[in-house]
């Protein structure tokens, strides 16, 4: 794991956003390619959201699992949980593809999803994103 990812682990586990923010270049760009009205540039923005990630979630945990560089590109598997303050469980896991530069990290693309809380089996999401139900095969995971 590059050192810039492994400062952003502790320094988000800390709720310390003054570190967050000094490892966040001035004019840092996210995407969020799945969500593309995400999108936002700007380390105050980037601020203003981790601010209101760490009021309303007050056990915020992150962890990366893996993490690969390439280059400028550091991409990392994350999981962050915790209790929301209305009592709601949080948890998201997923991707990040943070281009790191000088020790600051000047853009990321984000492939971070809500952990579902209702299961849902691969039959219902085919079909739910199909429209149509695929056949059952015979083999199951673990068989």
């Amino acid at each position: 794991m590059s050192d810039v990812i492994e400062q952003l682990v502790r320094a988000m586990n800390a709720h310390d956003l003054d570190a967050v923010a000094a490892l966040i270049h001035e004019k840092y760009r996210s995407e969020q390619p799945a969500h593309p009205g995400r999108a936002f540039v700007g380390r105050e923005q980037m601020r203003a959201n981790w601010e209101a990630m760490f009021a309303g979630i007050p056990d915020f945990c992150a962890t990366v699992t893996r993490s690969v560089q390439e280059g400028d590109t550091t991409w990392s598997e994350w999981h962050w949980s915790g209790t929301r303050r209305d009592g709601q469980p949080f948890e998201v896991r997923g991707v990040t593809l943070f281009e790191i530069v000088d020790g600051k990290i000047v853009a990321g693309r984000l492939y971070l999803e809500d952990v579902e809380r209702q299961v849902v089996g691969i039959e219902e999401a085919v079909e739910a994103l199909s429209g149509r139900r695929p056949m059952r095969t015979r083999g199951k995971a673990g068989s």
